[in-house]
């Protein structure tokens, strides 16, 4: 007689029927985006543009034309978040660690040292241009370290209000896309190496999916310093959340706002610590060309549908909602990381 299944079972089977259909839609704009390149290599002879920035394109069309459906949306957020992960995860098994960190430890301090000054920056310029301190700070964040993960995470500890968050997630998440298509137009005019590249698109993309969709496109060189780069900007959430907790204590009394302890795996994300593992065995020998070769694809292929959920997620109508304070410091204070990131490759003789 065939067993029942437990409770357990029937709720994780509902909990996987709930992400279907968002990972069909992500899947088939990913498909829908491949196909784009393969058509442009075909008639044209090159791809003008990637797939990786397809997706992003398709999926911010779609969703700026039409509501995102409310049985896709449970999916749509776990490709863009968990799937491309787990991309990021498995890239680290196909990149070689000794040449990504052939800039040595100058490297690791330059990148620290930017985000700090960054932060400073990014915050002078938001007053500058009149922007509330809990808003100017969200902004800073949000430029200086990892887009809205930065800003989900300090706002609570700031005590910002929904409609800061809102303002400082919408613009910052448009100007990335803005600055994955832009950013690679750099490379010929200023003379960048693929290192140098990837070094500049860790050190000024917001978030991790859009530095993989502005530095792979121009090499695999490019795309792993660059997801390097960036996951060392990325670990440097943890001491600024700690900084503003320090310097934004509670109120006596605040019960609603009392925050409880944060583990420290927050903010060392689990796929950040699989990377580098991955990366260490593959430079220690411990995964074959071949294992890594096959990683590589598969994290391809998770990235592209990623990709296409990351689009879904931006509606180019909210650009129109975003004051016009917001949008001055967030593009000056891109255009501040970019003239440091230069200066700082140049100081550090990255070549």
């Amino acid at each position: 007689m065939a067993r029942k299944a437990g409770p357990s079972g029937s709720v994780a089977t509902k909990s996987v029927a709930l992400l279907v259909p968002g990972l069909l839609l992500g899947t088939a704009i990913g498909l829908a985006a491949l196909g784009i390149a393969a058509l442009q290599q075909r008639l044209l002879g090159q791809v003008i543009v990637e797939g990786l920035v397809a997706a992003i394109l398709l999926g911010m069309a779609i969703r700026t034309l039409t509501p995102l459906p409310e049985r896709a949306q449970a999916g749509v957020a776990f490709t863009a978040k968990q799937v491309l992960e787990v991309a990021v995860l498995l890239l680290g098994a196909s990149v070689d660690l000794p040449l990504l960190v052939r800039a040595g430890p100058a490297l690791a301090i330059g990148i620290v040292l930017l985000v700090v000054i960054g932060l400073a920056g990014s915050y002078a310029i938001g007053r500058a241009f009149g922007l509330a301190h809990p808003l100017a700070v969200l902004v800073a964040c949000g430029n200086s370290i990892c887009g809205n993960s930065a800003i989900a995470a300090v706002a609570p500890v700031i005590r910002a209000d929904k409609r800061d968050i809102a303002s400082a997630i919408a613009f910052t998440a448009i100007l990335g896309v803005v600055v994955v298509l832009c950013l690679p137009l750099l490379v010929r005019p200023l003379s960048l190496s693929h290192y140098q590249y990837g070094v500049l698109a860790g050190l000024t993309v917001y978030a991790v999916p859009q530095v993989l969709a502005a530095a792979f496109p121009v090499s695999v060189l490019s795309g792993q310093v660059g997801t390097l780069v960036k996951l060392v900007r990325v670990l440097m959430l943890g001491p600024v959340v700690l900084f503003f907790a320090v310097t934004h204590p509670q109120p006596a009394g605040d019960d609603a706002g009392r925050r409880e302890a944060v583990p420290l795996t927050r903010y060392l994300p689990w796929f950040i610590m699989g990377f580098i593992a991955l990366a260490a065995l593959r430079s220690g020998g411990l995964i074959s060309p071949g294992v890594a070769s096959a990683t590589r694809a598969v994290s391809s292929w998770l990235t592209i549908a990623a990709m296409a959920a990351l689009g879904l997620g931006v509606d180019g109508r909210a650009l129109a909602r975003v004051g016009r304070a917001v949008i001055l410091t967030v593009t000056a204070s891109l255009a501040m990381l970019v003239v440091l990131s230069l200066v700082l490759i140049r100081v550090l003789g990255i070549r």
